[in-house]
Parts: C-alpha cells; structure tokens; sequence
C-alpha cells in the first residue's frame, strides 16, 4: 500500500541539507525507504540545494535564498513524477522494521520488547538519540489518546495498524509531520494495535490538566 501523507516539503529539505536532528531524520529516512514520492521529492531537493548553496556563494541572504528553494520545489511537484534511475523494492515483509530503525531497535517487530507507560500504550524508547526523542509505540485498538500539541516538531510514521484525527486516516507508511501550532487527538482503529515511530525535538503539550499531571510519569 503506498504511503498518503508525506514528509513536508521544508523537511525534505532539511534532511537533504543534513540539518534535521537525529532523531527526526531517522523517522523521516524510515518513511523514505516506504515512499516512491518522498524520494522522489528528495533528489528535486538534492538538486535545488545546489542552487541554494550557489546562491548563498555570491551574497543571496539565507532566508531568500530557502525562501527560493521552496518555489523552486513547487514548480518540479508540479511538473509531475520522476523517475528514479534507482529504485527502492516497494514490497517487505511485515516483521521488517524499516532500515533506519535497525540501529535503535533492531530489524524484527516480533523481537520487540515493549514496556507499558499508560493504559493501554506501550513504548521503546531509543538511548543516546541526539536532538530528541525517538521511540517506538505501541498503541491498542480503539484508543483515544489525549488531547495534545507540540512544543516543537513531531514526526510520526505508521509501521502497523491506523489511527485518525483532524488530519485524517494515516495507515501503514503514512508519516504525521507537525509543528508546535498542531493540536490533534489521535484515535486508533479497531482490530489490531497501532504501532509507530516517532520523533520529537520537545515535550508534547497536553490541552486536559489529568494528562498535564500524569504526564511525567508517562515520560512523554
């Protein structure tokens, strides 16, 4: 099944600059690996930050110059696909973790050790991830999770299962790409556990004060 949310276009365009923090650009590598589209938005990234470097040689200032990267990116969307002259196989077996996870939690889902943290979750948190959170999550069918924001960006890939929200179905290799200003509350679908990565670079924000009291406990 291919992928229906996509990585943003200023984090493509950061993780082709090598400017996301680890923790972030592992999700984000983790959703490249699933999506034909993302990669191939990247090289048009790859190639656009050329220009981008070129531009800032002679004196452009940085925030016209990304400013220019972002339209520049646009215009190859909307001039169609490429293709790729190297591919990535598109289909996996469902105990594989994504490559770019195998570092942090291993390459086997059944393998996984999981510790409860609430009712109902159940979390890997990755150690020693510079510039964030990375842990993987394990939700049960059926789940209502608190309402919540971000202090900063949250990268979300689905590895197994779904949930929905404002945002909409995020199923199998979809990625949730937020920013501090998103306020959602996840519910995941019945019938099997909903199992994701996910990377932060601050705490969530939760909107209900019995969250905001347990949320320490929860390490959240």
């Amino acid at each position: 099944m291919k992928p229906n949310h996509h990585l943003d276009d200023a984090t493509l365009l950061s993780y082709s600059a090598g400017a996301l923090p680890t923790a972030l650009a592992v999700v984000a590598s983790s959703h490249l690996e699933r999506c034909k589209t993302c990669r191939e938005q990247l090289r048009d990234a790859d190639q656009i930050g050329g220009a981008l470097m070129q531009q800032q040689r002679v004196g452009t200032p940085a925030p016209v110059a990304r400013a220019a990267m972002l339209a520049l990116l646009e215009d190859e969307q909307q001039g169609g696909p490429v293709t790729l002259s190297t591919d990535m196989v598109e289909e996996r077996d469902p105990d594989r973790l994504p490559g770019a996870l195998h570092p942090w939690f291993g390459n086997s889902m059944r393998a996984l050790q999981w510790r409860r943290v609430a009712p109902g979750v159940q979390r890997i948190l990755a150690k020693d991830v510079r510039g964030g959170d990375l842990m993987l999550l394990r939700i049960a069918p059926g789940s209502k999770l608190p309402l919540h924001s971000h202090g900063g960006n949250e990268l979300t890939m689905i590895l197994d299962g779904a949930y929905d929200d404002l945002l909409g179905h995020f199923g199998p290799g979809d990625v949730a790409d937020l920013d501090g200003e998103t306020l959602h509350q996840p519910v995941t679908s019945p019938g099997v556990p909903c199992i994701c990565v996910a990377a932060t670079d601050a705490p969530l924000v939760f909107s209900g004060w019995l969250a905001r009291t347990l949320q320490p406990l929860f390490g959240f």
